[in-house]
């Protein structure tokens, strides 16, 4: 997945004495492989930089530090930049603020000089973010309950690398413009256009195998394919479902090398075969992550990262951990 050209860094239920497989989650499901735009409100105000004001980090100073949650301004809650700087406003001429804040899940206090620049304007010396846009790949929507799934892994704040609490979000049209090619040791990326404006769908979980939410669009009425289980995953060849161009959706070929069953995320590593791929984006690249793992006509898992030594290389999470993620 691609956040400012940042790459970032899943149960199935068997009943012995029944004859039968018993399902968390529908064993079809309509197929993705859409480039999404992606844009995520978080439940708090995120410190993620200091800026100087007549010489001091004023913000350093109060013992904030970067990835620091500020959840009250004076007693009082708030979730957005624009909130915080509604009480800001309102108290700035007693020179000081009192700050609440989360850190390691630990709620603190401290207070927050303001001092005015040379303009008379009052500043707080901090860099703070409240959302995070970014584009990804659709995963899934379950024709049943129209939840959708997406990413194969969470949405971090780049800076903090911390996984963002959510508020709300939504998923909407994007079409990729152009692609920065990978190589070894450097990780490329989607470039991207945003149609904010046509919202596919609404986000209410970021978790560990992906985000989750309520698809709202009209269904698709093709694509819909067969869940399959971890243990029939095998080594060889497979296909990843991606754009790389425009809204264009393609298989490609890839190899899966290895299958690993205890690993939260990385479950299939696979290695790109496909030459056209390979030479358009020169490997994994940010962008593809949610992109959906066919094997035998079945969807299996999901790309989540690249290799970054060795681009042509990549990890997937089973389709399978995503969906009940998504059921939760």
């Amino acid at each position: 997945m691609n956040f400012k050209k940042k790459l970032l860094y899943f149960s199935f239920f068997f009943l012995s004495f029944f004859p039968s497989i018993v399902f968390a989650y529908s064993d079809k499901i309509i197929l993705g492989g859409e480039n999404i735009g992606i844009q995520i409100h978080s439940k708090y105000v995120m410190v993620v930089g200091f800026y100087k004001v007549e010489e001091e980090y004023i913000g350093e100073d109060a013992g904030l530090k970067v990835g620091d949650r500020i959840t009250k301004v004076n007693n009082q809650e708030i979730s957005s930049i624009d909130e915080m700087i509604s009480v800001i406003d309102k108290d700035k001429e007693l020179g000081t603020v009192t700050i609440t804040f989360l850190r390691n899940k630990k709620e603190m206090t401290t207070t927050l000089a303001l001092k005015k620049d040379k303009n008379g304007i009052y500043k707080t010396g901090l860099y703070v973010k409240d959302q995070i846009n970014g584009i990804g790949t659709l995963t899934y929507i379950d024709p049943n309950t129209k939840i959708f799934g997406a990413l194969g892994h969470e949405i971090s704040e780049k800076t903090t690398s911390e996984k963002v609490e959510i508020q709300d979000g939504t998923i909407f049209k994007s079409e990729v413009t152009g692609i920065e090619r990978s190589e070894n040791g450097t990780p490329g990326s989607k470039e991207a256009k945003f149609y904010s404006e046509e919202v596919y769908g609404t986000i209410q979980e970021n978790q560990e195998s992906g985000i989750f939410g309520t698809y709202q669009e009209e269904l698709p009425d093709s694509n819909v394919i067969e869940v399959e289980e971890p243990d029939n995953v095998k080594l060889g060849s497979a296909q990843i479902r991606t754009v790389i161009n425009d809204h264009t959706i393609q298989n490609y070929d890839i190899e899966i090398i290895h299958i690993d069953k205890t690993n939260a995320t990385k479950n299939i590593l696979f290695q790109i075969t496909d030459r056209e791929l390979l030479e358009k984006t020169g490997g994994v690249v940010a962008g593809m992550s949610g992109s959906p793992i066919i094997q035998n006509n079945k969807v299996i898992g999901a790309v989540t990262h690249v290799v970054v030594n060795d681009p042509e290389k990549g990890y997937g999470i089973f389709i399978t951990t995503m969906l009940e993620e998504g059921e939760n």
